[in-house]
């Protein structure tokens, strides 16, 4: 499955927000720097979706705000 998501770093709360066209919302605490972000990205779906860590792959925009994540 993939998924088209809009990351919020910094956020006072992590929150995972679904669109109207199924793309997600996810805010986070972790600031963007050393992969800090990406890593809290992956624990926090991993949550939503009740999967582990490890099946979450960010295939595009790791260094961007808009991502392209799949879940095998």
């Amino acid at each position: 499955m993939k998924l088209n998501i809009k990351v919020q770093p910094k956020s006072s709360q992590q929150k995972v927000i679904k669109n109207s066209d199924n793309s997600l919302k996810v805010y986070l605490k972790a600031a963007p720097t050393d992969g800090k972000a990406n890593k809290e990205l992956k624990g926090v779906l991993a949550d939503f979706y009740k999967v582990r860590k490890s099946v979450i792959k960010i295939i595009r925009g790791k260094a961007s705000r808009d991502k392209v994540v799949e879940i095998l």
